[in-house]
């Protein structure tokens, strides 16, 4: 090759060069182009993903903030139930004087806890001018606490729209001091003047008088049959319960009875009746509670509470009661106050 070819041949390899180099340049400022525009639209994606995921956080967002709201006013009704609860349940204190522990609908009387004759425990009246159709009575000699004889109507009437029977009569009621102990020295009874339960005017002998029967006719075992085994089943949704019932002579003191029947109260005689208990062991179990913590009795669609607090004997005893809710007192003839409290 001559040296005129080399010289050609040099400066065309020498062009292919600098057309590689300038390839090269334009290769590097359009991937740096490109990479620019793919950074631009990542950012566009990354802009559109984050406002989507803005969006979605803000629904998510919203979402819980109305939940949050929704709960919060879930926790403020609850909280104002609460408070209503706490509202209703708040005690104020009541003064009761030492006297009042031997008046009440769950007065004990026995051997052990004579009655104290105090004016104002009872307002006895007759039960042959105050009663219903729906039963007799002995005669218009027989007497009971007022309150007594209005429960007592009530249950004859249910007794008699489930039996369609009259045949039940009100033997006895009240005694005083000097009837009891004029029975007690003829032998007619067992019990001294001073501890029968006929002095409160809240206890009653129940007898079966048959239409047509001899007046003097009695028999106290109705409770063995069919109509008058009702009374002594539903005794206690009114108030009553079989004061000596068989079984429970070592806690009365008494034979059982099938006939002596004693008002206490709906939610007493009712859990008595559920727990198989008789007034001295109702009045004994009853203690172990207090304003904080309640015996609850439910009655169908009626509850209770009810609470024990001692009595102070040598001065007034202060009673916490509920100051927003219906409640009643009594003494139990013992030691202290029974307080029930109606809660619905």
């Amino acid at each position: 090759m001559s040296n005129g070819n080399r010289r050609r041949s040099r400066r065309k390899y020498k062009l292919r060069y600098d057309r590689v180099i300038a390839v090269a340049l334009v290769l590097i400022v359009l991937i740096v182009i490109i990479t620019s525009c793919s950074k631009g639209c990542s950012k566009d994606d990354d802009d559109k993903n984050t406002e989507t995921q803005s969006s979605v956080v803000d629904e998510l967002t919203s979402g819980s903030d109305e939940s949050a709201d929704a709960t919060a006013a879930e926790g403020d009704t609850a909280a104002d139930a609460v408070a209503a609860t706490a509202a209703e349940t708040e005690y104020t204190i009541q003064s009761v004087e030492y006297a009042q522990v031997n008046m009440g609908d769950l007065i004990l009387v026995n051997s052990l806890h004579p009655y104290t004759f105090a004016e104002g425990d009872t307002n006895l009246v007759t039960v042959y001018e105050n009663r219903s159709t729906c039963y007799s009575v002995k005669d218009n000699e027989v007497m009971l606490d007022s309150n007594v004889i209005t429960q007592l109507n009530t249950f004859m009437e249910a007794y008699y729209a489930a039996t369609s029977n009259t045949d039940l009569r009100i033997i006895t009621g009240y005694r005083s001091l000097e009837v009891q102990n004029d029975k007690y020295n003829s032998g007619l009874t067992d019990i001294a003047g001073g501890y029968s339960e006929y002095h409160t005017g809240r206890a009653i002998d129940v007898g079966i008088f048959p239409e047509g029967s001899d007046s003097n006719y009695y028999s106290p075992d109705y409770s063995e049959t069919i109509n008058y085994g009702w009374f002594n089943e539903n005794a206690s949704s009114y108030g009553f319960i079989l004061r000596y019932p068989e079984g429970k002579e070592s806690s009365t003191g008494e034979s059982s009875s099938t006939y002596t029947y004693r008002y206490v109260g709906i939610p007493h005689a009712v859990y008595m009746a559920q727990n198989n208990l008789c007034l001295e062991e109702y009045i004994d179990q009853i203690k172990s509670y207090n304003s904080t913590n309640t015996l609850k009795i439910t009655n169908g669609t009626s509850q209770y509470e009810v609470y024990y607090v001692a009595a102070n004997v040598n001065d007034v005893t202060d009673v916490p009661v509920p100051s927003t809710m219906p409640y009643t007192i009594s003494g139990n003839n013992v030691d202290g106050f029974i307080v029930t409290v109606t809660v619905a």
